[in-house]
């Protein structure tokens, strides 16, 4: 059965309130499925980990911690005044190094920014980056930062134990 005939099939019972008149129903369009090659068939496997905004890698408790502020931050990165692309460059360093020396809870300095909607590129950004293949198995957990360490313009990431 086609789209169409899918579509009718869940309409079928469907009738117009009283005194409106009958629409009839439009055609969803059709939903075409990327073809994948071999090569990426075989290398595509399913999302391991949770989105970084539902504390699904951590307890309760950490969670808690974290979006508290009461984990040790170990390190700081600032990001102010820096271009998109040295941003990216500097925050997957930052991330990769704190991880590689063991650091458990760093804060990211993006700014809250000053645009006309009020909030910043790089805010905006840096939990996008954070999502990506290079930098998503380094993060366990993101949380905005309570106002002592820089409140909506920071973010707290809790890594993950080597």
């Amino acid at each position: 059965m086609g789209d169409r005939g899918l579509w009718v099939e869940a309409v079928r019972d469907v009738r117009p309130l009283r005194g409106e008149r009958a629409v009839t129903p439009a055609v969803p369009p059709p939903v075409i499925a990327p073809t994948l090659t071999r090569a990426e068939q075989g290398s595509a496997r399913p999302k391991q980990t949770p989105p970084l905004d539902r504390f699904a890698g951590i307890d309760r408790a950490n969670a808690e911690r974290l979006k508290r502020g009461r984990h040790r931050i170990e390190a700081r990165l600032d990001l102010h005044g820096l271009t998109q692309s040295e941003a990216h460059r500097a925050l997957s360093r930052f991330v990769a190094e704190s991880r590689g020396v063991g650091r458990r809870c760093v804060l990211v300095i993006t700014g809250r920014g000053r645009g006309q909607s009020g909030t910043g590129v790089l805010k905006n950004l840096v939990p996008r980056w954070l999502e990506e293949p290079a930098l998503r198995p380094h993060v366990l957990a993101i949380a905005p930062a309570q106002p002592e360490h820089g409140g909506s313009g920071a973010t707290y990431l809790l890594l993950r134990r080597r």
